[in-house]
């Protein structure tokens, strides 16, 4: 699928893998409504890619729809990535025995309401507006990527919602991706492993901290890198035979219990 002159969605596009695959659509000549909460990293890498940046709260479905309507008024849609999302680490069971010990009910709500109803919510509103775009040569209207986790799989202790979460997307990959093929549209789910992101941090004990985790990488041994990510993302766009698929990027690791 031609992505040359149509407009894209990244959301939690302003930093990490977002920001990469903004980038890397851009190069493919789509024009990229950044979609995040951090207005100054945003509005930094919208200018640096021809885009547009727009603060969204993909908790907030009518910030999603201006993000939509803005996106189409920039070129027809045919490419969306959901990258926002956050972590929650918690054990089901407190140690001391007591109730109030018991993981954080509204914490698991919010990690369930942005990660996975969150991303729902993107697509089902992209898909309509990608409904109406003119076909390609194979009928196609546009390709969804969706960022899970290998977390999703190998949940650690203390991952109980983020698992849940990130497990949601995957589950919904093949039926939603059934739903879309009426109009068109693919859909398909990444799962990263250890990423290098943000996430970790700066500086000497980051560094230290991010070279125990890749350790347990089977090969290479390090994180993966933001690019490597962005670039499965491009090819799960472009690629117009790629459907309904769960890939793990992840340099084969299987996260041990903790």
């Amino acid at each position: 699928m031609d992505i040359n002159g149509a407009s894209a969605i990244v959301t939690g596009g302003a930093s990490g893998i977002g920001a990469a695959a903004a980038r890397q659509l851009a190069a493919k000549g789509a024009t990229v409504v950044v979609a995040d909460l951090q207005a100054e990293k945003g509005e930094a890498l919208a200018k640096e890619i021809g885009g547009v940046f727009l603060t969204v709260d993909v908790t907030d479905t009518d910030q999603i729809k201006a993000a939509v309507n803005a996106a189409t008024e920039l070129g027809p849609l045919r490419a969306v990535v959901n990258s926002a999302g956050i972590g929650w680490a918690q054990r089901t069971v407190g140690r001391d025995g007591e109730f109030d010990s018991a993981h954080d009910l509204d914490a698991f709500r919010k990690v369930i309401a942005i990660n996975l109803i969150g991303t729902f919510d993107v697509v089902r509103l992209a898909a309509t507006a990608m409904s109406r775009n003119e076909p390609d040569a194979d009928g196609g209207r546009g390709a969804i990527v969706n960022l899970a986790s290998v977390a999703a799989f190998d949940g650690q202790i203390g991952q109980a919602s983020y698992s849940a979460s990130k497990g949601g997307i995957v589950g919904m990959t093949l039926p939603v991706a059934r739903d879309l093929a009426a109009v068109g549209v693919r859909l398909n789910t990444i799962a990263p492993g250890l990423i290098d992101t943000p996430i970790y941090g700066e500086g000497e004990a980051s560094e230290a901290f991010k070279a125990n985790l890749g350790k347990n990488v089977l090969f290479p041994k390090r994180l993966g890198v933001a690019d490597e990510l962005a670039s499965m993302v491009v090819e799960l766009i472009t690629n117009s035979y790629m459907n309904a698929e769960v890939i793990r990027v992840d340099g084969g690791i299987r996260m041990p219990p903790k």
